[in-house]
């Protein structure tokens, strides 16, 4: 349930309590996004979730509403080449790193989405399903998908043919057609592909 009982509980004596969240781990294509926000303490959004949760309307909705009621939000990304450099975990906890460091009102306080920590300068505290759980994680985590939504809809004009606007870079049997009719693009991630690779050497060009 979303309400602010979970961090007065145990964010007690701070200032600055930040969410943090990431999306875009599992496709096959594009950055890995983390966004961070502050809230005023007991901020209400109505309709706040997860954004796995939500309808892209209404998580266009709420992005405008967060942006506009958060105290200091940051966002980051890691490339697909830095997945590829460094694997998706650490290019997940470099993104959410990067986030908290772009706010304008340093954290003092971090919750994490998630079990893993990324290694905060701040306290930190992760947990699982936080984003369902913590306003300013599911804050967090619109922000992030909106954003990796939105870059993803310009890849998929720029690279037509794999239908990016759609799918946003996931495994789905249509990206995968395309994959093997064109091959890879750009911001493919090779890292994500080796099974594919070695079903079909003639595309890891």
């Amino acid at each position: 349930m979303m309400d602010w009982g979970y961090e007065q509980r145990h964010a007690v004596g701070y200032r600055a309590v930040c969410g943090v969240d990431e999306a875009g781990r599992g496709p096959l294509a594009g950055p890995v996004v983390a966004a961070a926000v502050v809230l005023p303490a007991g901020c209400v959004i109505a309709g706040l979730d997860d954004s796995k949760k939500l309808s892209a309307k209404r998580r266009e909705e709420l992005f405008t509403e967060i942006c506009e009621k958060a105290l200091t939000y940051g966002i980051a990304e890691s490339s697909h080449s830095r997945i590829d450099e460094i694997n998706i975990l650490q290019a997940t906890f470099e993104a959410m790193r990067g986030a908290v460091a772009a706010l304008d009102v340093p954290a003092d306080f971090v919750f994490v989405d998630g079990n893993r920590s990324p290694g905060m300068a701040a306290p930190e505290r992760c947990v699982v399903d936080g984003d369902a759980m913590i306003p300013s994680v599911a804050a967090a985590s619109v922000l992030a998908k909106v954003t990796r939504d939105h870059f993803m809809e310009l890849m998929g004009a720029e690279y037509p043919a794999y239908g990016f606007q759609r799918h946003k870079g996931y495994g789905t049997k249509a990206h995968y057609a395309a994959i093997l009719e064109h091959g890879i693009c750009p911001i493919h991630r090779r890292s994500f592909l080796k099974k594919l690779f070695r079903q079909h050497p003639e595309l890891e060009v």
